[in-house]
């Protein structure tokens, strides 16, 4: 039976003494380079608070025309769901995002950190992004499903 000899886990570097105020420890795997936006890897002790996937719509229903308006409602509302259930952005430990265009994604990836960092801060989980032939609602383009844990 053999050992693996991949990389070790390693728990990214917290200042001397002090444990992050959210709770969560960012995972990345030694040797590995630094993901840019987001985590490999999250771990945390709490309360359980997830989303549904949530749509960028406003309290009338009402989705907007424009990629980066729908993502920008889409993170109000999951930050009003949170909110909802006792918790923060930065509980948050993923994110799974649905786009019915890679390529419109990609080409908006400047707007897309503006407006994320606008709403959500400098508070990066794990995330996953795919791509879907459509999304229920026919007009939405994005479409988010959130996990965040909540300290104890």
């Amino acid at each position: 039976m053999s050992t693996s000899k991949g990389p070790t886990l390693a728990v990214l570097p917290v200042a001397k003494g002090k444990t992050p105020a959210s709770g969560l420890q960012i995972l990345q795997p030694s040797g590995w380079p630094a993901p840019k936006g987001y985590a490999n890897g999250m771990a945390a002790d709490g309360r359980l608070v997830v989303t549904g996937g949530v749509i960028g719509w406003d309290t009338q229903g009402i989705l907007p025309d424009d990629f980066i308006a729908q993502v920008r409602q889409t993170l109000e509302n999951i930050s009003a769901i949170l909110a909802e259930g006792g918790a923060k952005p930065e509980h948050l430990v993923r994110l799974t995002w649905y786009v019915v265009d890679i390529e419109e994604y990609l080409a908006n990836l400047k707007a897309l950190g503006k407006v994320y960092r606008e709403i959500l801060g400098a508070h990066y989980p794990a995330m996953a992004l795919v791509q879907v032939v459509r999304l229920v609602e026919k007009a939405a383009r994005v479409e988010i499903e959130a996990t965040a844990i909540v300290p104890r």
